[in-house]
């Protein structure tokens, strides 16, 4: 599937060394790139990142709900157990982070790439996302409970044991990606793209019982 993502719209070369110590509720944070630091304990909301690059930067303990990111690039970062519910992602990319439990509830994601990370027990509940990719990433057991797509591909990944029930999968491609598992519901299926060895995952949502 051509999805045909925009990619982020900041050149390296262009932004500055930035260094943030703590967020305040409506900062506006843009044109910088921040490497090699920890922030903890952060509780804001409606931080707005713009034209950044984040290498290297943990997150631990913290709350960023309704944070708005627009040509963001992640690279190595660890968001693991962070909230971000209800933000709004736009022209980002996750590329080597470490997600694992993240909660990006009811966000919204529109071009926007997730490459090689970990997002196990990550939080999708009741999310949108228009033009996503996700690229050889770990998502076991994380929770797409009503998620919305349109226009996304899954390539590669780990979905197993993931929750997908409520999120409609017509036009989804899962034939090159592993589970053993999945919580999807039937009438969620019509229309999604599997391989053959794939099938017995589904074949009890079906009714049907193999002697």
């Amino acid at each position: 599937m051509d999805l045909k993502i925009e990619q982020p719209k900041c050149s390296v070369e262009l932004l500055e060394a930035t260094t943030i110590d703590s967020l305040e509720s409506k900062d506006e944070i843009s044109n910088g790139v921040m490497e090699h630091c920890a922030l903890e304990y952060q509780e804001a909301v409606r931080v707005s990142f713009e034209k950044m690059v984040f290498r290297n930067v943990t997150i631990s303990e913290s709350s960023l709900e309704q944070m708005e990111c627009t040509d963001v690039v992640f690279e190595k970062c660890d968001f693991s157990n962070v909230t971000f519910s209800s933000s709004f992602i736009h022209r980002v990319e996750f590329r080597n982070c470490k997600l694992i439990g993240t909660d990006f509830s009811k966000s919204r994601f529109q071009h926007v790439r997730f490459l090689t990370c970990i997002a196990d027990y990550s939080n999708f509940r009741y999310a949108s996302f228009k033009q996503a990719s996700f690229e050889d990433c770990s998502f076991i057991s994380a929770d797409f409970y009503t998620a919305a797509f349109q226009k996304i591909a899954f390539t590669r990944c780990n979905l197993d044991q993931a929750f997908l029930n409520g999120a409609k999968l017509k036009g989804v491609d899962l034939s090159d990606c592993h589970f053993d598992t999945l919580s999807v519901d039937a009438e969620d299926l019509d229309g999604c793209l599997i391989a053959s060895h794939q099938a017995p995952v589904f074949v009890g949502l079906m009714g049907i019982i193999i002697q």
